[in-house]
C-alpha cells in the first residue's frame, strides 16, 4: 500500500512524519483499492484490526435532515474511526510505545486503543488541562505529561519525546480510517450520495478524511457524485472560512469559545483542506449563542452532543441548503456536562 506526499507525491519510506522532500503530510493512496461493500475490505493493510467495536453509528433523519450519530464510537467520538486504523498498523509495525498530543477526543481516544494494544502510552497536553476528557485520557491507564507554553510547545514535546509520535494530524493512517464514515453515510442512503455533509472543521482530519472517501466511491462509480462538503469553523476560530471566503481573521491568543474540541487556530493541514473546500464545498462560521441554540435543540429532540457538534446544526440551519443533508455528529455531550 503506497503512501505519498500530498504536497510532492514522494513516497513515504517508512514511518517518518513528514516527507523528506518537501515536509509535507502523507496520504495513503487508495486509488487502486477495489471497492467492496464489506466495509472493513478498503482497508487492505491491516490485517488484525484492534477492535472495540467501533464503526456502524447509526443515522437517523429527523425533519428532512440526517444526523449521523458518529459520537456512538466506543470513546464518544469519531476519532475512534482514526484511532482503530492507525494502532492497528502501528501493532503490525511493532511499535511498543506511543505519544500523542491532545487533552481533548483525539487524546482519548488514541489512549483507549493504545490501551487496547497493550502499548504504553503518554498523552500530552497543556498545563491548564482539565475536565471529564482529561479523566478519560487517565482512565485508560495513559501517563498524562502536562506541558507550559503554547499548543505548538505540547505538539513538540510529544513530538520530542522517546516514545513513537502516533500524531492524529500527522500521521496518514489515522486521516485514512476516517473514510470509513463516509462509506457508511452512502451505504445507509440506499447507495447514493447525499447532496451536502456538514462537518465541524479544526485540525483537519474529519474533513480530508471523508473527503477521500467520497473521492474512492465516485472513481469506483459507486456514486454518481461527490457531495458538497461544508466547513463548519467558530467565529474565535476560522482559519479555513477565513481564507475561503476572505474573512478578516486574527486568531486569539487564546480559545474561549463553547466549541473547545474547534482549536486548531493555524492548522497543519490548511492547504489541502482549503484545496478540497474551494473545489468540492463550502464554510460557514458560527457564533456561540448559535451553537448554544443548536445545542439546546437537539438535546430537546432526544440528543445530546458536544457543543462543537452542535455547530454543524447551526450551519445548517444558517446555509439553507437544499436536496439531502447529512450532519456529522462527532462529540458526545455526556464529555461536557
Amino acid at each position: 500500500m503506497r503512501q505519498v506526499c500530498m504536497r510532492c507525491g514522494k513516497e513515504r519510506e517508512g514511518l517518518e512524519l513528514r516527507c523528506k522532500k518537501c515536509g509535507g503530510p502523507f496520504k495513503v493512496d487508495v486509488e487502486d483499492i477495489s471497492f467492496s461493500k464489506n466495509l472493513r475490505d478498503n482497508f487492505p493493510y491491516i490485517k488484525r484490526w484492534i477492535s472495540l467495536g467501533e464503526w456502524n453509528t447509526p443515522m437517523i433523519k429527523s425533519n428532512y435532515v440526517y444526523f449521523k450519530l458518529d459520537f456512538l464510537n466506543p470513546t464518544g467520538s469519531y476519532k475512534d474511526r482514526g484511532s482503530v486504523t492507525l494502532i492497528s498498523y502501528l501493532a503490525e509495525k511493532g511499535i511498543k510505545q506511543i505519544s500523542e498530543d491532545s487533552s481533548g477526543n483525539a487524546g482519548a481516544s488514541i489512549a483507549a486503543y493504545g490501551a487496547a494494544a497493550g502499548m504504553r502510552v503518554r498523552i500530552f497536553v497543556p498545563s491548564t488541562a482539565r475536565g471529564n476528557k482529561l479523566k478519560q485520557i487517565e482512565s485508560y491507564g495513559a501517563e498524562v505529561v502536562k506541558v507550559e507554553g503554547s499548543r505548538e510547545n505540547v505538539a513538540k514535546a510529544a513530538e520530542n519525546s522517546s516514545y513513537y509520535y502516533a500524531s492524529h494530524v500527522l500521521q496518514p493512517q489515522f486521516r485514512d480510517g476516517i473514510r470509513s464514515l463516509a462509506y457508511e453515510i452512502v451505504r445507509d442512503l440506499g447507495w447514493m450520495a447525499p447532496d451536502n455533509v456538514f462537518l465541524p472543521t479544526s485540525a483537519g482530519t474529519l474533513l480530508l478524511g471523508v473527503f477521500e472517501g467520497f473521492k474512492h466511491m465516485f472513481n469506483q462509480g459507486v456514486i454518481s457524485k461527490i457531495p458538497r462538503l461544508i466547513s463548519v469553523q467558530t467565529e474565535q476560530v476560522m482559519p479555513l472560512c477565513s481564507k475561503v471566503k476572505g474573512f478578516n481573521y486574527i486568531p486569539p491568543e487564546k480559545v474561549t469559545s463553547i466549541a473547545d474540541a474547534l482549536v486548531s487556530t493555524n492548522p497543519f493541514l490548511l492547504p489541502e483542506m482549503e484545496e478540497v473546500i474551494r473545489k468540492y464545498g463550502d464554510c460557514v462560521v458560527v457564533n456561540d449563542d448559535e451553537i448554544l441554540d443548536s445545542w439546546k435543540e437537539l438535546a430537546r429532540k432526544g440528543i445530546l452532543v458536544e457543543y462543537s457538534s452542535a455547530t454543524v446544526y447551526s450551519a445548517y440551519k444558517k446555509a439553507k441548503t437544499e436536496g439531502v443533508n447529512v450532519l456529522v455528529l462527532t462529540g458526545s455531550g455526556l464529555k461536557v456536562l
